[in-house]
This record gives structure tokens, sequence and C-alpha cells, in this order.
């Protein structure tokens, strides 16, 4: 995903991607990444954690507004 948002923020659009693995995001250089503390295949959270999952999303959307780039920060509850 990492590599799809580098080539949709060349063409003017603001990505942000939520990581896992911020070693992987870090290596392409992706634009905008929030670090998350859960296992892949659940970036947002656990299932059935709403409150969790809407203050990552959150997050993220909070992160697409920041112009600098490239820019990594970890989500923390």
């Amino acid at each position: 995903m990492s590599l799809v948002a580098a080539a949709l923020e060349s063409r003017g659009v603001a990505t942000v991607t939520l990581s896992s693995l911020p070693e992987v995001s870090a290596r392409v250089q992706a634009p905008r990444t929030l670090v998350v503390p859960f296992g892949l295949g659940t970036p947002v959270g656990p299932p059935l954690e709403a409150d969790t999952q809407l203050r990552v999303v959150g997050s993220a959307l909070e992160l697409a507004y920041e112009i600098g780039v490239p820019l990594v920060r970890t989500w923390s509850p």
C-alpha cells in the first residue's frame, strides 16, 4: 500500500497508510504513516472494539492534513 500511496501523492492526492510494520513503510518512504500496535489484518484494532477503531481512524484523518512528508506517527490509546 505504501507504493500506491506514493504514486497517488505524486498526483496530488493526500494519503495515509496504517502500518504494523513501520520498517517496511520507511523503506518505501510512504508519505504519511500511522504506526499501529495491532497485528496484520486488524489495522484499526481488534474486532468489535468500535471505540478503538474510531480513535485510530480519527488519528489517521488528522494525519492527512499534515503537509511535511514523509511523516511517521505512532498511534497510542
